[in-house]
């Protein structure tokens, strides 16, 4: 019988040997031969399928770039911005029709969407978007203001009734299972810890929270005011209409233009670019126009060996990235952003980088060394940092670090506070599952960080003198980046979440601005008025971005019958037991998600 299971599993070996020899063969093979730039005929529409997610810059999928060559170029507001400035100069392209459904992206990056749209539609070509049968919600709509005439096809969603934020709490739990969270923290408004402490928000959080909900609100009917002339009072009005056959509400109150399926608004496009009626309508994807060329779009590029390097970070700041049970694994590691600062300044034409930080913060400790690693880079070239759909707490802490600091009007930012989550086992450990613990120290501190006994108060001063340490040079680095004293400073701290646009009223950030407009500044510091933006980090190699892909979407199939909102919990509580016990943290309350 032995003998039969080693050969089986020989066999089973050799195959799947052979299955990934190939696979690197094939990648080999599709890596080092490229695929001639597309054809655009004249009269073409550009197609977008807006996805429900924007990201800054795009992930990296090999497997899909494998085995669907089509797919082209990925989206993200890198490749919409490059994409649509090409299809604005390039004569062939006559329209472009943006499909879309419901969008889950922040509103600083929908913003940024927004303004790429509009800057389109300044080339006089028309705009067209359209939903499916799953329809549009406040995210996609508020894009689709943009557009000349937006469509949709009859008994599908339309979601016009406001914003809603969504906190989990683990407080009940904990208790019934046994489990103490043990809090230490700087700030009353670093509510990341509430969680696991309470069952309801705390007014502080409450506040900050209905103050980010209220800008989204304002942008959202701002946008709307200026698509349809209504007053603000008007549209919130409209929000307030019970939701009921809500397309034809849409359509009686000029919110959308005409109510039709998706091959009514293909031959009403035909119509309006002047093909004829029983002419097919040339079409071209996102993604397959996304390889034409600059030159071939029409588009000059300027003449120069000058570069601003534009360095992308997302994510939760970690010492090291804990592998994620449901997918990508992505954060920011102080080597990560070393590697990519050393990489542009090892470049002689690099004048200028700018960073871009999308990250609710993380570990104190390497807040604290990324600040160190972009400090260090400001001495040799200017650097701004421009903030993305979050750049809180730790996010805010490395931010220091740079010259400029630069966040759109809805980034989330501040949150200038530290605090340690630790957890009191013991009665889990000795009632519930019956398991006794015998601990024998040389010292007094030695068991310091044992979760199978209580804290003492002594033990409990330590902790909380060590948070109140690190708050401080958190406060010292926010001080002499932002020219203020250290009580200047802490009477805005203390934990506070702002919106970009508060953040500079109080004097948290210099400018407000996407990532655009911080490439633009950066280049005004390095004076240098033509250049070329070179992004970091760059394109993996095949092999280690097939495998790592082959792996992220094996784990993300498996898991696929979890709610989003259970992985989302299970993550954040996953990073912060990963890491060493007794780390400060410097992080936004776990997730705040507007819908």
């Amino acid at each position: 019988m032995q003998f039969f299971k080693t050969f089986l599993a020989s066999i089973l070996g050799t195959i799947l040997g052979i299955l990934i020899l190939v696979l690197i063969l094939f990648a080999t093979l599709v890596s080092s031969s490229a695929e001639p730039e597309p054809y655009i005929r004249s009269n073409t529409v550009l197609t977008i399928n807006l996805p429900g997610g924007i990201p800054a810059k795009a992930v990296e999928d090999p497997v899909d770039e494998l085995f669907n060559p089509e797919a082209g170029i990925r989206f993200s507001l890198e490749t919409l911005k490059s994409t649509l400035k090409k299809a604005a100069a390039d004569d062939n392209i006559e329209a472009v029709w943006v499909k879309t459904n419901l969008v889950g992206s922040s509103w600083a990056n929908l913003e940024t969407a927004r303004g790429y749209f509009t800057d389109f539609k300044e080339s006089g070509k028309p705009l067209y978007f359209s939903t499916d049968d799953i329809g549009m919600n406040e995210q996609s709509y508020f894009l689709a203001t943009t557009a000349d005439s937006i469509f949709s096809p009859p008994q599908t969603g339309f979601q016009f009734d406001g914003f809603v934020a969504q906190f989990t709490f683990y407080s009940d739990m904990l208790d019934k299972i046994g489990i103490e969270p043990e809090i230490f923290r700087v700030g009353e408004y670093k509510s990341a810890v509430e969680p696991f402490t309470n069952t309801s928000s705390s007014p502080e959080s409450r506040q900050q929270t209905r103050e980010i909900l209220n800008a989204a609100t304002d942008t959202f009917v701002n946008a709307v005011m200026e698509r349809t002339g209504y007053s603000a009072e008007e549209v919130n009005e409209l929000l307030n209409t019970p939701p009921v056959d809500r397309v034809n509400f849409a359509l009686e109150n000029g919110l959308i233009d005409a109510i039709a399926f998706e091959d009514e608004v293909e031959a009403m496009i035909k119509a309006r670019i002047g093909v004829e009626e029983d002419d097919d309508l040339t079409t071209v994807s996102f993604g397959r126009y996304g390889r034409v060329s600059y030159a071939s779009a029409g588009v000059e590029m300027p003449e120069t060996q000058d570069k601003i390097a534009v360095i992308y970070t997302s994510g939760a700041i970690l010492p090291n990235l804990p592998d994620n049970p449901f997918g990508n694994t992505s954060g920011i590691t102080a080597s990560s952003v070393k590697k990519q600062l050393d990489d542009a300044l090892d470049d002689d034409n690099v004048k200028a980088i700018v960073v871009h930080i999308n990250s609710p913060g993380g570990a104190v400790t390497t807040s604290d060394l990324i600040w160190h690693h972009l400090k260090t880079a400001s001495e040799k070239v200017p650097v701004v940092a421009s903030m993305g759909s979050v750049a809180a707490s730790g996010g805010y802490y490395m931010a220091m670090g740079a010259d400029t600091v630069m966040a759109a009007e809805n980034t989330i930012t501040g949150s200038i506070g530290i605090f340690n989550l630790l957890f009191n086992f013991e009665e889990f450990f000795d009632d519930k599952i019956g398991i006794d613990y015998e601990t024998l120290t040389t010292h007094e501190y030695a068991d310091l960080y044992d979760l199978s006994d209580s804290f003492t108060p002594s033990e409990r001063s330590v902790i909380q003198e060590s948070i109140e340490n690190g708050y401080e040079a958190f406060l010292a680095r926010v001080a002499e980046n932002r020219g203020m004293t250290r009580d200047e400073v802490n009477v805005i701290a203390r934990g506070r979440v702002y919106t970009g646009a508060a953040a500079l009223e109080v004097g948290l950030v210099d400018l407000l601005g996407d990532v655009d407009r911080a490439i633009e500044v950066a280049a005004e510091m390095a004076e240098v008025e033509a250049y070329r933006v070179e992004t970091f980090p760059k394109k993996k190699d095949i092999y280690e971005a097939l495998f790592g892909s082959a792996n992220s979407q094996m784990k993300a199939m498996l898991t696929s019958w979890i709610p989003q909102q259970a992985k989302n919990d299970l993550t954040d509580v996953q990073m912060l037991l990963s890491q060493p016990l007794g780390m400060n943290w410097a992080l936004l309350p776990i997730r705040i998600d507007i819908d």
